[in-house]
């Protein structure tokens, strides 16, 4: 008997029954009772041909409800597909008195929510994956407003960290080639610095001396998990407009290039937020360059600092700065401040002192830095590098930053240690420039502690 046929005429089956109850969901809105009598159904159901159609059902109403039919469903999830707490009483006794493995399996099959089974078999469906994606976006949506549904979120987040584990992504370029499909895409998500026009996208991947790469799934197609932006450099960059205008920085062959400057990393699906990918992404990206141009010496990124401009502000308002370094800072009011180069370097001598402290030593809830994108290179072993005043003159990067941008260096031979002394001791690796403007900003304060 020809198996290959069997399997190709049972997926047919199944994606038409799928592909029926699809239609019939987008013609019908539904409430979202409906949809939880769909999912007892699903979790009842035996067969496979029979879950898959089920969960195809099930995903289609969801589809049609509105936020607030989401809102209902989300807290039905967290209080009727709960764990038993009467079978965790028993099987936690049943361990007690047993102590062995059995019970403790049973143990810990008791103790997990109804509703992580349900969302396996909801990713049953074809394309569940990526609606189960969407449908963690639409949860994440709620959660300020209803802290009760965290317990499902921390669900999505246990499954997902399985079901994207870095061993079933797949590294991919982008370049001018890639389908259109794909490439409005990364127009769409382009977090950092805004992509306007098809031209402007045809400057950032066409140009020999640009590289553009992206993590994929194979259970969502072609659906980009994160992507990284990549220019080849000569010496590490210091300002963000000459790149984004195209500017080869004296890189006219690829192989003219000693740094490779990560200047845009975005992540697509606000749905995997939390799930770890950009680590992975960086360090792959590096060992492709690599193995293409072997010459190259510098791993260096060119990052925005969200968050600077806010904190500056908290110091000028409160009594954490001398009264000479406040009375400084009201240039910053003045307008095009950055256009009139004796008041910029003024400034930039104030600055620059005041965000290595930022990024060095002010801390966040956690005790790691404050700063996101600190958090996020210095986690990955990278070394806050070097402050680059005036680094961005975007209305963006003025209104979050003040102008600034920073490098993070990625040196291949201590990206180990600094991430483990990051890890213990929220240990900041940073070069002796930057080091050097951390002691100059306690001249700028009144007060020793951080803010």
């Amino acid at each position: 008997m020809n198996m290959s046929f069997l399997q190709e005429l049972f997926n047919n089956i199944t994606q038409r029954d799928a592909l029926l109850w699809r239609r019939q969901g987008d013609a019908v809105v539904h409430d979202h009772k409906v949809l939880v009598e769909a999912c007892h159904d699903l979790l009842e159901s035996d067969g496979e041909a029979s879950s898959i159609t089920q969960a195809s059902r099930a995903l289609a109403i969801y589809r049609q409800l509105d936020d607030g039919q989401k809102h209902a469903f989300f807290h039905t999830l967290a209080d009727v597909f709960a764990a038993d707490p009467a079978q965790i009483d028993a099987t936690y006794s049943a361990y007690r008195e047993a102590r062995d493995n059995s019970s403790l399996q049973a143990l810990f099959n008791a103790c997990e929510p109804r509703r992580q089974e349900l969302f396996r078999r909801l990713n049953l469906a074809s394309g569940g994956t990526y609606q189960l994606v969407k449908m963690r976006e639409d949860l994440l949506g709620q959660l300020k407003e209803a802290p009760a549904l965290q317990a499902i979120d921390a669900d999505f987040a246990h499954l997902f960290g399985s079901w994207f584990n870095r061993g079933f992504l797949v590294l991919r370029r982008i370049d001018w080639n890639t389908p259109a499909s794909i490439l409005e895409k990364i127009i769409r998500y382009e977090a950092v610095h805004e992509i306007q026009d098809w031209d402007d996208l045809r400057r950032r991947l066409d140009a020999r001396h640009r590289r553009c790469f992206a993590f994929f799934h194979p259970a969502i197609g072609d659906e980009p998990l994160i992507f990284v932006e990549v220019a080849l450099h000569k010496g590490l960059p210091s300002r963000i407009q000459p790149i984004l205008a195209g500017e080869d920085a004296g890189v006219e062959e690829p192989e003219d290039a000693d740094t490779a400057a990560f200047f845009g990393i975005s992540n697509c699906q606000t749905g995997l937020r939390g799930i770890s990918f950009g680590n992975f992404l960086i360090k792959q990206v590096v060992q492709e360059l690599k193995q293409e141009l072997p010459q190259l010496r510098h791993f260096v990124t060119l990052s925005p600092v969200p968050g600077f401009a806010q904190w500056l502000n908290e110091q000028r308002e409160s009594n954490s700065l001398t009264g000479a370094t406040r009375h400084a800072l009201e240039a910053l009011d003045t307008p095009d401040w950055h256009q009139r180069p004796e008041l910029a370097d003024q400034l930039g001598a104030i600055i620059k002192p005041l965000a290595a402290r930022y990024l060095a030593e002010a801390k966040h809830r956690s005790g790691l830095p404050l700063n996101p994108v600190a958090r996020f290179h210095l986690g990955n072993g990278a070394q806050l590098h070097r402050i680059n005043w005036l680094g961005d003159t975007s209305t963006k990067g003025l209104r979050q930053a003040a102008g600034l941008m920073v490098n993070y260096l990625y040196v291949l031979d201590d990206i180990e240690r600094n991430h483990e002394n990051y890890i213990a001791n929220a240990s900041v690796a940073r070069s002796s420039e930057v080091k050097d403007l951390t002691k100059r900003a306690r001249k700028l304060i009144t007060g020793d502690s951080p803010t």
